[in-house]
């Protein structure tokens, strides 16, 4: 099996080595293997979750709910529908941030129509 240092993963995803050492302390990256001098070895499968932890921080997902996540993952397959369940409702969370994202992007950019208007005419608002 083909392994990777800490800052050989941290640089694969683009975040700090600090990041990965705090995601292995609350235990978002269990069973992280060392070599004889003490050093992270982080398998493919290591990486694989890895990825999956970043892409739910992402999304905002709190670090509790993601611990439950891995913690149901280490269970194994008798939590694939309690995985599934929550996967499903964090997408929802997911839509419903995405939408009132757009919905407040669109008053940003009226603001910005707005004021460049008022630049090209010489006058400045108020709002």
């Amino acid at each position: 099996m083909k392994y990777c240092s800490i800052s050989e993963a941290a640089a694969k995803f683009h975040i700090p080595e600090s990041t990965l050492r705090y995601y292995e302390k609350k235990g978002l990256l269990p069973l992280i293997e060392r070599d004889a001098a003490g050093r992270r070895l982080y398998s493919e499968n290591q990486l694989s979750l890895l990825g999956t932890v970043i892409c739910l921080k992402n999304t905002h997902m709190p670090i509790s709910q993601i611990k439950q996540y891995i913690d149901w993952i280490l269970q194994g397959d008798s939590t694939i529908e309690r995985r599934l369940a929550m996967m499903k409702q964090h997408k929802q969370a997911v839509l419903a941030e995405i939408s009132l994202m757009t919905e407040s992007l669109q008053g940003i950019d009226f603001k910005i129509n707005r004021y460049t208007n008022h630049q090209s005419k010489g006058e400045l608002g108020q709002s």
